[in-house]
């Protein structure tokens, strides 16, 4: 049950990260917090174990480490 809890979140993550691939427009800042997002949504499910909160919370720091980094 928790193999398919983390395929699922790992397969979201990957869909959100193609999708915001698509998004040509985007400020340098813009696409560093995006990355960011990603990168920490990532690290935030390995390290918890697949934790919908640790996933959630990796992608909230990893957002705001993205963003200031680009200013």
């Amino acid at each position: 049950m928790k193999t398919i809890q983390t395929l699922a979140v790992n397969a979201a993550v990957v869909a959100l990260l193609f999708g915001l691939a698509g998004c040509a427009g985007m400020s340098q800042q813009d696409k560093n917090t995006a990355i960011g997002a990603g990168v920490g949504a990532v690290g935030g499910s390995v390290l918890t174990g697949g934790s919908a909160v640790g996933t959630v919370g990796g992608a909230a720091v990893g957002g705001v480490i993205g963003h200031e980094i680009s200013k």
